[in-house]
């Protein structure tokens, strides 16, 4: 049976060095992923923080980091309870140069069935990344309400 998982492509208007900088630097996570810190070194084995004004919400370990084609790392939920308690998943962004485009994949993996956590990243992830496309794209990220995602506890 396969494991439910989340899949969004999305194509944007940069090069794959600055796509890395925004997925890797705190200071553009900051202003498309609802004032979020990305806080790693970014080498295999180490460890992945991702601090949302001032608080620790996800975890997790880098499992690969291929500067500016692929990073992956392992994800755990750290606030609601009900998601903490499930295993950890997986992120895997794959970038793909396409001339004055690239192709971005994010897969996010390994949900239990009937997955809370697949829920909540099913709403959280197309946000943030229709934020990042257009920071690169116009360099301002549209303000997205954390209410119109709709996810329990995230307002």
């Amino acid at each position: 049976m396969a494991r439910p998982e989340f899949i969004y492509v999305t194509y944007i208007e940069t090069t794959p060095e600055k796509l890395w900088d925004a997925l890797t630097n705190s200071e553009f996570t900051r202003q498309y992923w609802f004032d979020t810190e990305v806080r790693s070194d970014w080498k295999v084995g180490s460890s992945l923080a991702l601090v949302m004004s001032g608080k620790t919400t996800d975890t997790g370990e880098i499992l690969e980091a291929v500067p500016p084609r692929r990073l992956s790392y392992t994800f755990r939920h750290e606030v609601n309870e009900e998601m903490r308690n499930e295993r950890p998943t997986k992120v895997v962004f794959t970038l793909e140069p396409w001339g004055k485009l690239v192709k971005l994949t994010v897969t996010h993996e390994g949900f239990v069935a009937g997955s809370k956590l697949l829920d909540g990243i099913s709403k959280g992830w197309p946000a943030i990344l229709s934020g990042l496309k257009s920071l690169l794209e116009t360099g301002k990220a549209p303000t997205i309400p954390p209410a119109a995602l709709g996810i329990e506890g995230f307002e």
